[in-house]
């Protein structure tokens, strides 16, 4: 059973406000005159012949949630092992609050760090758990006892302080991982996959109470995951990694509008990606593509440093596609015929395949803003799908 909250509803709604907007205003990476609490400086890790991870060049900011995304085996997990203390880097530097931290125990570490597994003792009570990471810190009983109760108020674990591990769901055992690693108060918390053992609904409303406890500790949060929705939510910053490298660094809305790589583009979000060459580029910026692949060319309004005859890929997110039973005018509006070759019905929306006359299926996404059981059009009905200049990106790699 998941315990119920009962909280101040208006309250509740001014600090999501607050939150938001230090998460869109409160932009330290982009003042020449603010130093970086981490500093991860030509890192790398060799493990034999196989290099984890690349030459890694990092700076987080204090306050920051920041995350780190990317496929399996793309090294994230042992970068932050490496933060934590737990792998030392074959190469490179690492700095917190310009303290070295090569050579330094995870215990001697101010950091924290909360495991995907929880990691809870099954043979300690809640506040058991809680408190072990200060049984040895040389603070009195009664000033320890305080310590655990001021924690367990703070993930609202209170009542089941004399519970046990198999006693609690998923998410209070998350909670109680929390408190756990933030009781020591750390200057930054890594988190590992945080989210990942609880089911969908329980996971979205988690993100906002681990938001709102950073919020109120301000505490830098950095945490691994493979979803890329949860990362977007919950961080002021994302890095997309790829085979031991960072590819790319920036804030959600950077990464998923302005994508550098293919590989950022299908992995943050889904895009349609299609293979063209510049054919022209206009003094206005507007450049045209040629795509074999849908047999028609595509304008797109994008200033970046191309040349005519160069191969690139159009990549346009299926939610800013348009789908019509007939076809619509408009100037800077790339437009090309297809059928329903497949579709979801999700309930907030649905998810559309449509073949192109040369047999190029791309995504589109339809919002289902009206309570109905009918489908604006259903299997092998023949469509028209558009989209505006602005709306993609080309991509040269």
């Amino acid at each position: 059973m998941t315990q119920s909250i009962t909280i101040d509803q208006a309250a509740a709604e001014k600090q999501r406000q607050e939150m938001s907007e230090k998460k869109f205003a409160d932009q330290p990476w982009l003042d020449p005159d603010n130093k970086p609490q981490i500093v991860i400086e030509n890192v790398s890790k060799n493990y034999g012949g196989f290099q984890a991870l690349q030459d890694l060049n990092l700076s987080i900011y204090k306050g920051e949630v920041f995350a780190l995304v990317g496929s399996s085996g793309c090294g994230k997990t042992t970068m932050l092992r490496m933060l934590a203390g737990f792998l030392e880097p074959s190469a490179g530097k690492i700095t917190i609050d310009g303290a070295d931290m090569i050579g330094v125990p995870p215990c001697d570490r101010p950091v924290n760090m909360m495991f995907q597994s929880y990691a809870l003792f099954p043979h300690m009570t809640v506040e058991k758990n809680v408190g072990y990471g200060i049984k040895r810190s040389g603070l009195s009983k009664q000033a320890r006892a305080a310590r655990v109760e001021a924690a367990l108020d703070m993930v609202q674990m209170t009542s089941m302080a004399t519970r046990y591990p198999h006693q609690l769901s998923g998410g209070q055992r998350q909670r109680v991982a929390l408190a756990r690693a933030l009781i020591r108060e750390p200057k930054v918390l890594l988190l590992d996959e945080p989210l990942s053992a609880l089911d969908k609904k329980l996971r979205e409303a988690t993100q906002f109470e681990l938001l709102n406890i950073q919020y109120k500790l301000g505490t830098t949060f950095i945490f691994v995951t493979h979803d890329q929705e949860e990362a977007m939510a919950m961080s002021s910053r994302i890095a997309v990694m790829d085979k031991g490298r960072i590819i790319q660094v920036g804030t959600p809305a950077d990464i998923y509008e302005f994508p550098k790589t293919r590989l950022v583009a299908d992995f943050v979000g889904n895009s349609n990606l299609l293979a063209g060459v510049i054919k022209e580029i206009a003094p206005d910026g507007r450049v045209t593509v040629h795509c074999p692949e849908i047999g028609m060319d595509l304008v797109v309004d994008d200033h970046g440093r191309f040349r005519e005859m160069q191969k690139v890929w159009v990549a346009i997110h299926p939610e800013k596609i348009k789908m019509s039973a007939e076809p619509i005018e408009g100037a800077g509006l790339n437009q090309l015929p297809g059928i329903v070759w497949e579709l979801a019905y999700l309930g907030h929306r649905t998810v559309y395949q449509i073949k192109t006359e040369q047999s190029k299926l791309i995504t589109v996404f339809v919002e289902n803003a009206r309570r109905s059981t009918t489908l604006a059009l259903r299997w092998n009905a023949p469509c028209f799908i558009s989209w505006a200049a602005d709306s993609a990106v080309i991509l040269t790699e």
